[in-house]
């Protein structure tokens, strides 16, 4: 029995984990293009879970059509966030692009208590909600779509990165922006794509854990800055760290609920991630 309920907390851990690795990844995009924290980053996972919900109650798509239309709104909105919010700026100060990242994400949270209202919605999961048996633990369905697609999410954004001549190009401005701008490089173009595919990994992370918690217009707050702090547990800008920040972020959180007190999970995360960050500022990945 120890055995399995230690299973059964890591299978929790790792779907909670992947989550936040999802939306660290969003921060760290948007970091090694602009060297900024978008704050905004949080209610592209609260916007990914309501316009799922739309795009399944109001347009009848099927499910499949749905976390598309889903996951391509909120890169959609994120792209005009960066050219109608951000890029107009006169300033090019990190600190006065941050609180206008704030700003944005306050008027995006309002605007979907407006358009969606405020009471709690629910999202059916992506298959039947039959529990299935892994090695003495169960496990829902919906949780191993969170780990398979996060892993394919994970593997297509190397794959751009590495593979296409965009994603090198935004390599080469989170290297050295300088140099990128020198031999020709768009920063503009890059920088809008860096917040599709921020927006892109904020409103999958949404689509996925909606249906396993409530939807509301202020959803994606407490993930985003768990996302936020797993991004900084794992060395903030790293993409490794980020996913070995976010799992290991929901891991622990587990097992302190699992084997504390779930009162406490929140503040075991928290209490590891300081002292981690006492020993070393960087990060667990970070240069």
């Amino acid at each position: 029995m120890a055995f399995s309920d230690l299973l059964q907390f890591l299978f929790a851990g790792l779907t909670s984990g992947a989550i936040y690795a999802l939306i660290a990844l969003g921060f760290c995009v948007v970091n090694n293009t602009m060297g900024i924290v978008n704050f905004v980053q949080v209610d592209f996972v609260s916007l990914g879970g309501m316009l799922m919900f739309s795009a399944l109650f109001a347009f009848g798509l099927p499910i499949p059509l749905g976390v598309l239309a889903a996951v391509a709104g909120v890169a959609i909105v994120a792209m005009l966030v960066e050219r109608l919010g951000l890029r107009p700026a006169r300033s090019d100060h990190h600190l006065v692009l941050i609180f206008l990242t704030v700003g944005l994400s306050i008027i995006l949270r309002g605007a979907m208590k407006l358009i969606w209202g405020k009471n709690r919605m629910a999202v059916p999961p992506l298959t039947p909600d039959e529990p299935v048996r892994l090695l003495g633990a169960t496990v829902l369905p919906q949780a191993l779509w969170i780990l398979v697609l996060t892993v394919a999410a994970i593997l297509l954004l190397t794959w751009f990165f590495y593979r296409t001549p965009l994603g090198l190009a935004m390599r080469a401005v989170a290297d050295n922006p300088t140099a990128a701008a020198v031999v020709g490089i768009r920063a503009g173009r890059v920088r809008l794509v860096s917040f599709a595919l921020a927006g892109a990994l904020g409103g999958l992370a949404g689509v996925l854990v909606t249906p396993i918690t409530t939807l509301s217009y202020d959803v994606g707050v407490l993930l985003g800055l768990k996302g936020f702090a797993a991004a900084i547990l794992g060395g903030f800008g790293s993409f490794p760290g980020a996913i070995l920040g976010g799992l290991g972020l929901g891991v622990l959180e587990s097992l302190s609920a699992g084997y504390i007190s779930s009162a406490y999970k929140d503040v075991c995360a928290f209490v590891v991630l300081l002292m981690v960050l006492f020993i070393r500022p960087q990060g667990l990945l970070g240069k």
